[in-house]
């Protein structure tokens, strides 16, 4: 055990550094952790060192076996998170150029595969394999792409939204599915050690009926337990034993079925990440342990297993060579092939050949497998290792030369500026929304805000607030969301509000609600929307229709007005009126109040204010018009990111709430956006002298926008 921890300790402390040294000079840091499995095998320390290595890695089975349990689940957590990497319905939304970019970039690579195994001498084919076997493994060796090192290479450089950023995962994505498929269809083979065209039908049939399976009844199974575990309010630690849990026994069930755990793993993070109900922080979790200790143990244990010194066999050397090329030309010339039959540029499918080349961290994971098989030897092992390093270090410079002086599109450099802007928000982000509705015309109305003001795709959940509900109130809320996948849930709850609130810790990002269009037993909106105000734990958004708005015509805002007061709260405000600007094609009035004292202590004093007012609006002092323009700046610079070129206004006066009226009144403003930060007065959630005197006397659509307790400040 002595042995074993200064084993991890040295693998570890090598493979990160050396990690960190290739990210600083442009390179993936997978090719620095493999390379501390050089620098600490037979390759460097086992020629400069021979006794030093020999006790550090002796070779023991029972010492290897003890890193060896470390570097498995360094590969089971790694695949799992490519799983969660991996959106299904990028295919699809991409279409034509994915599916011909994926088609060209797999088949010629296996050809070429083929073509290779069967070529190669006896000598690199493992003890438990035949001929046919080994090709068709080097078949899905040269084929596959991998997604994460793909994915951190196209995010470093800035292109992962690129469009052919964008076909480049889409790509990668299939590659990934079909060479963990072939991985399952080689492993079932390896048993037999022949190619028989039998039970690979049967290994293909089965693998399908799982992928199913999983994708069907295993995406409901894995929903239904994470909803459970959120709506008991689960702690991060319990959700992060849920997923472990989930994605092992998926890994058991693959392995029951004879394929690797490895594609179980896959597939687990699949499902967890397509559920809705999963909890985003467990992924960053994950993804912190994964990659800061389990794989950087298992890609260096990997390195270890490669003796550089069989390169020094003319036949290795010259195998090595040829598997590189046959690896590089065909993948760059199939999704170059794939591209140009899309009709895209031939810079594009540069591009695209480019990054689809870098096979990285999942090569190895084929290269461990097959090796674990018995289908690869250790000449074998090194050749598909070192192609794995060549071709993860070739594709960054490739990328850059590609890319340099390429804005792309204005249409493309003008969703990357929105895209940028919306990464940054503080609430109009890519989150579910939660809409419970009594079917009332402000819940209409709140639907059709809602769904103006968040980017198009994210899903809403409407829930209807009462047994009572007609049917036909329903069915014109949910049509006031366009395009947008949307739900309808009915509250059997005695306890409304406990029901809601209960859905708001299930993965939403924000509540919309209506206000009552008169008080209340004294208040201006609902028992229930106060006691929803309190208790969210989520942004709650309050709106309540103006006298002229008919939400059964749509809502159709030509003039917008918000406040700029540039705090956290006031930004939310924003991001809200200039996405709603921004789609109905309505002018953004941002307004800043600046206040002045009453002049009322002489006679003096109201000739003085009085001479001002005729003059013009009072003026205040030239300090408070100095920050009332610079919060007015930094509120325009960040609608233009969201798409809206904003008319900023300065206002004086005694009173926020009369200024904002008036201005209101005389620009013909059909919405006011107010920012509000909560507090408790007597027992109930107060949002604020002026926002309640504007929400009681405008004759606009209002619209109230609030963050939980300890998200408003600035």
């Amino acid at each position: 055990m002595l042995l074993f921890w200064l084993q991890l300790l040295a693998l570890l402390v090598v493979a990160r550094g050396l990690g960190a040294l290739m990210r600083r000079i442009g390179q993936p840091a997978v090719v620095g952790e493999l390379t501390a499995g050089l620098v600490l095998g037979p390759s460097v320390l086992g020629r400069l060192a021979p006794a030093a290595h020999a006790w550090l890695f002796p070779a023991d089975p029972v010492q290897w076996s003890l890193l060896g349990a470390v570097g498995w689940l360094g590969v089971f957590f790694l695949l799992v998170l490519t799983g969660f990497e991996t959106d299904l319905t990028l295919i699809r939304r991409l279409g034509r150029a994915a599916v011909a970019v994926a088609v060209g970039s797999l088949a010629l690579p296996f050809l070429f595969g083929l073509g290779v195994g069967f070529s190669m001498p006896a000598e690199f084919i493992g003890p438990r394999a035949r001929v046919g076997v080994f090709a068709l493994f080097m078949a899905s060796a040269l084929s596959i792409s991998s997604l994460p090192v793909i994915a951190k290479i196209l995010s470093e450089l800035d292109l992962m939204r690129r469009n052919f950023g964008q076909i480049t995962l889409a790509a990668g994505m299939a590659n990934d599915v079909m060479g963990w498929v072939l991985l399952g269809v080689i492993a079932g083979l390896a048993q037999s050690g022949s190619l028989e065209l039998g039970r690979l039908a049967i290994t293909l049939g089965g693998l399908a009926l799982f992928l199913l399976a999983a994708l069907t009844v295993g995406q409901r199974i894995v929903d239904t337990l994470l909803r459970r575990a959120r709506r008991q309010r689960a702690g991060m630690a319990e959700l992060l034993t849920l997923t472990l849990a989930l994605a092992l026994a998926i890994g058991v069930l693959t392995q029951a079925l004879g394929v690797e755990a490895v594609l179980g793993a896959f597939v687990a993070g699949i499902l967890l990440g397509r559920s809705r109900f999963q909890e985003p922080e467990i992924v960053s979790q994950l993804e912190n342990a994964t990659l800061s200790l389990f794989a950087p143990v298992f890609f260096a244990t990997a390195g270890l297993r490669m003796d550089l010194s069989l390169l020094a066999d003319p036949t290795t050397v010259l195998w090595a060579g040829i598997v590189l090329a046959a690896a590089s030309v065909s993948k760059f010339a199939g999704a170059y092939a794939g591209a140009r039959v899309a009709g895209l540029l031939p810079r594009e499918g540069i591009a695209l050949g480019a990054g689809l080349n870098a096979r990285g961290a999942l090569e190895v994971v084929i290269a461990t497998v097959g090796l674990a098989l018995g289908v690869l030897n250790p000449d074998s092992y090194t050749v598909i290792v070192l192609m794995a390093i060549a071709t993860s270090m070739a594709a960054p410079p490739m990328l850059r030369a590609v890319v340099r002086n390429w804005p792309g599109s204005a249409e493309e450099a003008a969703r990357l500026e929105r895209e940028r802007a919306l990464s940054s928000n503080v609430l109009v982000r890519p989150a579910r929304l939660l809409l419970p509705s009594h079917g009332g015309p402000n819940s209409l109305l709140a639907a059709r805000l809602l769904d103006l003001a968040w980017p198009e795709g994210v899903e809403a959940t409407i829930l209807s607030a009462g047994p009572d509900v007609p049917k036909s109130d329903v069915e014109r809320v949910l049509g006031a969301f366009a395009a947008r996948p949307v739900e309808h849930e009915s509250i059997v709850s005695q306890d409304p509000l406990r029901a809601i609130l209960d859905h708001a810790v299930l993965g939403y990002g924000a509540i919309g609600v209506g206000a009552t269009d008169t008080r209340v037993g004294g208040q201006l909106v609902s028992p229930l929307v106060d006691a929803l105000l309190a208790g969210s734990p989520i942004p709650v958004i309050v709106v309540r229709r103006g006298a002229e708005v008919v939400p059964e015509q749509g809502a159709r805002f030509r003039r917008i007005l918000v406040p700029a007061i540039g705090t956290r709260i006031g930004r939310a405000a924003l991001e809200v009126a200039a996405s709603v600007a921004q789609r109905c094609g309505a002018e953004l009035l941002l307004v800043h109040v600046v206040t002045v004292p009453r002049s009322d202590d002489t006679v003096g004093g109201y000739r003085r204010l009085l001479q001002r007012v005729l003059r013009g609006e009072p003026e205040p002092e030239s300090g408070q018009v100095d920050a009332a323009r610079g919060v007015l700046d930094e509120a325009c610079e960040l609608a233009r990111g969201l798409g809206v070129d904003p008319r900023p206004l300065i206002r004086t006066g005694t009173a926020v709430p009369e200024e904002l009226l008036a201005l209101a009144r005389a620009e013909a403003v059909d919405l006011v956006v107010l920012p509000a930060n909560l507090r408790q007065l007597s027992g109930r959630p107060f949002l604020g002298h002026g926002v309640e005197q504007l929400l009681e006397r405008s004759e606009s659509t209002v619209v109230i926008v609030t963050l939980p307790a300890g998200g408003a400040s600035a």
